[in-house]
């Protein structure tokens, strides 16, 4: 969810003075880095989930809204396009019985919000990316009504000056050839397209870098495990299709400035850090605001007079770089304290496999983190980076790179590597036995099944293709099974072909 934005146009002077305030705000965080403060309790852990609408004839649905009022619950909010929502969990502390109390709570809360979209003519789905989306649902009117979503459509077509590609080529599927989609897009909405599963984890300052290290390590085998977006515009394309799409979709770069290689805005990062400086230093030295609201607190004179400063300029030029695994400022309870926010991951296909996923990015960044010889000193940071698209394209047919085992199937590298040391980062992190075994049970069993929403979509497609269905009909039926089973509630290794 991004910061508000309430003025009506930006001037050449506001750009200045929005530099300045962001560069002070920065200088006010390496003061407060150095003086202490922050929060230091245990690790707490939360969660948004970005959810899709859609009608009875399984099209998108542009009610959000509608049935936002209907749901009324300030835990619920708006996101890009009309057709997407987006629950913010209450955060809690990562240890005990959070965890399965957590799941209880989503199933109660997303029970409710099902109920109040079908009151309004929809019907909710944990979907990676929606299916039946086309070219005329990602028309700017189709943009949420929330002026900061307007201004960042604005703002990113008037930095690149031209319209977005779209252009991709997919992993085939069973039996077929290779499929390519190149679609010019004059709006950021195909970026709603994707839905993701956002974790993130509270840390004292002094383990952020080690734990943000890690994330970046796990980011590869964490979409390959989870990969549940393989199609878009019809077409079939990488198993986990979000991160090229979330990439291309809000690029702010021609092709002349890529050929520079000025730096994207969807970024996975250049270098292994040793603070949580280095990453918001990154944001203000090579980024130009593309909000640049200014706001009126003076950071220093917060400091000064014993408040924790809002940093507001810092936040919201932070909140329009994507980074996949993001350092987060934030303030509660008037003590500031710092997050990872984990964006890799979709959403769905169930509340279990959401668990489950949480679960074991969780268990086994935390053992990253305690060990000796911290595996991203093993490793090149491009490694990391080459994961990451390896298991976003291929899933469980990528090959994965592993410091002590070289190139690894993902669920060779969970079953052997992974999965026990999730397990001992659990209980480290003093989360119940039942909660851990029952998770990271479901994370084996998908391993071994190699099944996960995209693998049951797409051989589902592939199926009713060969039956003779047309493409557009046998995305309707493949949508309405997964639907079925998702409401269902089993977790995906176990669904039954289609």
């Amino acid at each position: 969810m991004g910061h508000n934005v309430t003025s009506e146009a930006f001037s050449r002077e506001d750009r200045q003075r929005y530099r300045q305030k962001v560069q002070r705000c920065l200088d006010a965080l390496e003061r407060m880095l150095t003086e202490g403060g922050f929060a230091k309790s245990p690790p707490w852990m939360g969660l948004e989930i970005e959810l899709c609408l859609v009608d009875d004839k399984l099209q998108p649905a542009m009610l959000n809204d509608t049935v936002l009022e209907k749901i009324d619950d300030p835990c619920y909010t708006t996101e890009l396009g009309q057709q997407n929502l987006e629950l913010n969990v209450r955060p809690r502390p990562l240890r005990g019985r959070q965890s399965a109390d957590l799941e209880t709570e989503l199933r109660e809360s997303l029970t409710a919000a099902g109920h109040a979209a079908q009151a309004a003519g929809a019907t909710l789905v944990m979907i990676g990316t929606l299916p039946t989306l086309r070219t005329e649902h990602f028309e700017s009117r189709w943009l949420t009504h929330n002026p900061r979503y307007r201004k960042l459509n604005d703002q990113i077509f008037a930095a690149r000056g031209e319209e977005m590609l779209l252009n991709m080529e997919g992993a085939p599927l069973p039996g077929q050839r290779p499929e390519r989609l190149r679609s010019l897009q004059d709006s950021i909405l195909s970026e709603s397209a994707g839905t993701s599963a956002q974790l993130h984890l509270q840390v004292p300052p002094e383990n952020f870098a080690a734990n943000w290290n890690a994330a970046q390590c796990l980011a590869g085998v964490q979409v390959a495990l989870a990969a549940n977006s393989p199609f878009l515009l019809r077409k079939a394309l990488w198993h986990e299709t979000r991160i090229p799409l979330f990439e291309q979709s809000t690029d702010t770069r021609p092709q002349e400035l890529k050929n520079q290689g000025v730096r994207p805005r969807v970024w996975f990062g250049e270098r292994w850090i040793t603070s949580i400086f280095d990453l918001f230093e990154e944001n203000v030295r090579y980024f130009p605001g593309l909000l640049p609201e200014v706001d009126d607190e003076d950071p220093f004179e917060a400091l000064d007079s014993g408040r924790a400063p809002k940093l507001a300029e810092l936040r919201l030029h932070n909140g329009t770089i994507w980074r996949w695994n993001r350092p987060v400022y934030d303030i509660m309870d008037d003590i500031p304290h710092l997050r990872v926010e984990n964006r890799v991951l979709p959403t769905g296909p169930t509340i279990i496999d959401l668990m489950a996923n949480a679960a074991f990015f969780y268990g086994a960044q935390r053992a990253l983190t305690k060990e000796d010889r911290p595996v991203w000193t093993q490793m090149s940071f491009q490694a990391a980076e080459e994961n990451l698209y390896s298991g976003a394209r291929h899933a469980f047919d990528a090959q994965l790179y592993w410091p002590g085992i070289g190139w690894v199937p993902p669920d060779e590298l969970v079953l052997r590597r992974l999965l026990p040391m999730a397990h001992e980062g659990l209980i480290d992190c003093g989360v119940s036995d039942q909660s851990r075994e029952k998770y990271l049970g479901v994370i084996e069993q998908r391993c071994l099944a190699k099944r996960t929403g995209s693998t049951w979509q797409r051989a589902t497609v592939a199926r009713l293709e060969a039956r003779g269905v047309d493409r557009d009909a046998a995305l309707v039926a493949m949508l309405r099974g997964y639907i079925e089973l998702s409401e269902a509630g089993e977790p995906v290794h176990t669904w039954p072909d289609y």
